[in-house]
């Protein structure tokens, strides 16, 4: 497969266990398990859990012209368009999903979630 047809999978997939999840459905005491004990939801989960993702974290974005680009050596500063301290944007297959702040752990650089976008926002990037 792809990586688009993939990618097309995976939203596909994310959409359907979004509505899954919103479904009101009727208790009526019994409940839908397969031979192995899982629900259909389960199952259902479980066919999306192993599907890889791409996650980025955006630091800023700039543009420039290809000279520039050629003529970046080693020390040069590459001004970004956000301002410092502002949050960075967490990005999986390029869909937004949280924002967050640099930190240091273990001498490594790591990203606190700091605002998390609502699953309702996240389903309506989807479509």
């Amino acid at each position: 497969m792809s990586e688009d047809s993939l990618e097309n999978l995976a939203d596909k997939l994310a959409a359907e266990a979004a509505a899954m999840a919103t479904e009101k459905t009727v208790d009526s005491g019994v409940s839908s398990t397969s031979p192995t004990g899982s629900t259909s939801k389960d199952r259902n989960l479980g066919l999306i859990l192993d599907i890889p993702l791409r996650v980025t974290v955006e630091l800023g974005r700039t543009k420039m012209p290809v000279s520039e680009l050629l003529n970046l050596t080693q020390g040069s500063v590459v001004e970004l368009s956000k301002l410092a301290g502002e949050p960075m944007e967490v990005l999986v297959n390029d869909k937004l999903i949280a924002k967050g702040e640099a930190v240091v752990v273990n001498e490594k650089f790591g990203v606190r979630l700091t605002d998390i976008i609502s699953p309702t926002e996240r389903v309506e990037s989807l479509k």
